[in-house]
């Protein structure tokens, strides 16, 4: 069942269509892995006044990037495990002998 399903994406081009799109999105995740303590340290240095400052952090938390950097680690590796089993394993095609020549025959 795998096998016909394997097959079916490797020759429709969904496969690669659903590779390049997961590929896209462990991109967006890398590069929010950098972005969000950004975002976090703006928010916090806007809107500091509104909680009190024994709890609040200050500066720039690399907590803040533990999320996406747990996304695009699984994305990848979704991504590397769909990509071996579609384009790794060669596919098997059922090749049929070549009828035989009447000329060669006699």
């Amino acid at each position: 069942m795998f096998e016909r399903l394997r097959q079916a994406l490797v020759e429709s081009y969904v496969g690669a269509v659903a590779l390049g799109y997961l590929f896209a999105e462990a991109i967006l995740h890398f590069v929010n892995i950098f972005a969000s303590p950004v975002a976090g340290w703006v928010s916090r240095k806007q809107y500091g006044g509104f909680v009190s400052g024994a709890t609040a952090p200050t500066g720039f938390s690399p907590q803040d990037a533990l999320p996406e950097l747990v996304r695009f680690f699984l994305l990848l590796l979704v991504w590397y495990v769909l990509m071996r089993w579609l384009y790794f394993k060669p596919l098997n095609k059922e090749i049929s002998e070549p009828a035989p020549n009447p000329e060669q025959a006699g």
